[in-house]
């Protein structure tokens, strides 16, 4: 798990030294080496690299890494968890090896079967490799998204450059990008808490989409990204045979998971994603594993309790740390500086990354995916529920029933702060206008806020540049891959694609190497994944909400009645602390006219709704406060704006 940057088309001085600033911005993703790969040939590629060592901790897994066979380089970061088999294959094929990691195999299977070894490895991965025979360097990006590519195109007087990295921030740090905000990323973002890709928060930087890759000529660095994989539906296969096979895989995938040459460990909250990895590990592991959780003063927030009835059952070595207000408000500048993009949901995995890298631990598993794939979220009721109203209601006076809805609601914010309620219950006339698209319905359902408050909270265009929060094509994209699926499958796509891939992978990417430690997720095994999506729906999400079938195959021996409790995810208690010690400086950031103007919000709009959310307006929840407080907050700390 690694930082890789690099610069692909004219390569002079300013961009050697831009590619070594991108390094160094990047030094927490690998405190433990660095180098730099600089090719003979003008226009050329600079390669740069900073290293977390997992595998092979000697100096043979030395990266940037160059085939003396072929002249190749490489620089990657994640892992290639079949690395072992891949590398039996090749050498059955007269290949040899030095090292005993998994960057040589991927090096050695990229110079033997060029683009197409990209369909052969199971891994989460960003890489880019430097093909010297061929003048050109390929850029890829694992199929779920779990490792992120960042790209930006300079066209300088000295000619074109395409420079890469593993955050925008590195970007940033080179000096060479915009510090403008992308109005489209802008858009996204205030409609989601996340920037939707391929756009990012800044103008000019793209995101490498998923199970995508860039093939580049160093003479010409404009391409367009491949896709090698898709997510979307995968056809149904009898009941028994696809319970069967994704047993096999969630098993294949854990014992997969848990190669490292440095200590690993589990993060186990108590629900059952968490659990069920925790029990996987303790099948696979040939030693004592260690789980993680995090505790709350607050009992409302706090579920430790179940987190140790667990790891008794398990019989793991349990270690709870508790996180109070004051712990947070100490370690809270390092969690925002955390953050590559906005995000409203990002500081979570920052607190609990660092107590387990504090506790020793360089690995660390997590349950990410299962209510996704199995039916965890109330969108799985909600939603094809939603689609039948929608049906159904086609036929009737939309227009009336919104101007209707519009005047009951405007009268609730002229009692309540000028603010209506910005929940599912007071997004009525959106749900209306989504009609029985389950894509916009999604949107709508997962909004911050309705359209009406938005188009006076920021500047009036960005809902006609993302409607629904998404860019068209991207919505497009979405539509076409859930085609053929069933509701329920529906609902699990749009999960996938959206709440995994734009928001909980990027978060967990970013905010875990803040800290240098390496987050594993097996359920996003795209082996895994496709296995879950080929069982038909009655075995894998009957009944409903309860992820009967992750219970029955990854912990058939842990008692269920631990987990007949209301769904609760990890969350913080940002409301609480909102109104205590962060009050003053989110009340200080929202009238802030000069800063909220530069970056397309209205001050006025934002005090309405901190005045609504201090005096305790229901509809009003934290995350509508947070998502603007760290936009602005972000946007200072990197000198960015419209």
């Amino acid at each position: 798990m690694c930082g890789i940057c690099g610069a692909v088309g004219t390569i002079d001085n300013v961009i050697e030294r831009a590619v070594r600033s991108m390094m160094d911005a990047q030094t927490h993703r690998g405190p433990d080496d660095s180098g730099v790969f600089v090719s003979d040939a003008r226009p050329g590629v600079i390669l740069g690299f900073r290293r977390l060592a997992i595998l092979d901790l000697t100096a043979d897994g030395h990266q940037p890494m160059v085939d003396a066979a072929t002249g190749n380089a490489i620089v990657f970061n994640g892992e290639i968890y079949n690395f072992a088999s891949l590398r039996e294959d090749l050498q059955a094929r007269g290949l040899s090896f030095r090292s005993s990691g998994d960057t040589e195999v991927l090096l050695k299977a990229y110079g033997h079967w060029g683009a197409s070894a990209l369909g052969r490895l199971r891994g989460m991965f960003g890489f880019a490799v430097y093909d010297r025979a061929h003048s050109s360097v390929l850029i890829a990006r694992d199929r779920l998204g779990i490792k992120p590519i960042y790209l930006y195109e300079a066209k300088r007087p000295e000619g074109r450059v395409l420079l890469f990295a593993s955050e925008l921030r590195a970007l940033l740090a080179s000096g060479l990008t915009p510090r403008r905000l992308d109005p489209d990323g802008l858009a996204t973002y205030m409609w989601n808490g996340f920037v939707v890709g391929p756009s990012t928060m800044v103008e000019g930087v793209s995101l490498l989409p998923p199970g995508a890759f860039l093939r580049i000529p160093i003479d010409s660095p404009t391409p367009r990204p491949e896709r090698f994989w898709s997510l979307g539906h995968r056809p149904l296969r009898p009941v028994d045979e696809a319970v069967e096979s994704l047993e096999f895989e969630l098993i294949t995938a854990m014992r997969q998971h848990m190669v490292s040459d440095v200590p690993l460990g589990v993060f186990l909250s108590g629900g059952v994603d968490s659990s069920a990895i925790a029990s996987l590990a303790v099948r696979s592991a040939t030693a004592s594993v260690k789980t993680f959780n995090i505790s709350f003063d607050d009992s409302k927030f706090d579920e430790s309790q179940y987190a140790r009835r667990v790891a008794q059952a398990l019989g793991t070595e349990h270690f709870e740390f508790r996180l109070t207000q004051d712990r947070f408000r100490g370690q809270l500048d390092a969690a925002m500086d955390s953050l590559d993009q906005p995000t409203f949901d990002g500081i979570n995995t920052y607190f609990v990354s660092r107590v387990v890298r504090e506790a020793g631990l360089t690995v660390a598993l997590a349950g990410t995916g299962g209510d996704e794939l199995f039916g965890g979220y109330r969108s799985f009721r909600d939603l094809p529920k939603g689609m039948n109203v929608g049906r159904m209601s086609h036929s009737l006076p939309r227009k009336a029933i919104s101007r209707g809805l519009a005047w009951i609601l405007g009268a609730q914010a002229r009692l309540s702060h000028g603010v209506p309620p910005q929940t599912r219950w007071g997004k009525v006339a959106d749900l209306v206008a989504a009609g029985a698209d389950l894509v916009k319905m999604y949107q709508v359902s997962y909004a911050l806020y309705t359209r009406d408050f938005l188009d006076g909270l920021a500047r009036r265009d960005l809902l006609s540049r993302a409607p629904f929060g998404l860019p068209p094509a991207r919505a497009s994209e979405i539509a076409r891959s859930i085609l053929e699926a069933s509701d329920l499958s529906k609902v699990s796509l749009v999960e996938l694609a959206l709440f995994i891939g734009e928001r909980l992978l990027r978060d967990s990417d970013v905010t875990s190497m803040a800290v240098s430690l390496e987050l594993r997720v097996p359920f996003l095994d795209h082996a895994v994944v496709e296995a879950a999506l080929a069982v038909p729906d009655e075995a894998r999400f009957d009944p409903l909400g309860k992820k009967d079938i992750l219970k029955r195959l990854a912990m058939p021996n842990v008692d269920r009645t631990i987990f007949d409790r209301p769904k609760s995810g990890f969350v913080l208690p940002i409301e609480l602390w909102a109104k205590d010690q962060l009050a003053e400086d989110i009340g200080r950031l929202f009238s802030d006219s000069a800063l909220t103007s530069a970056v397309g919000l209205s001050s006025d709009a934002l005090q309405r709704l901190w005045s609504a959310f201090l005096a305790g307006q229901k509809g009003i929840y934290w995350s509508r406060i947070w998502a603007p407080y760290v936009l602005l907050r972000w946007c200072r700390r990197h000198d960015v704006t419209l």
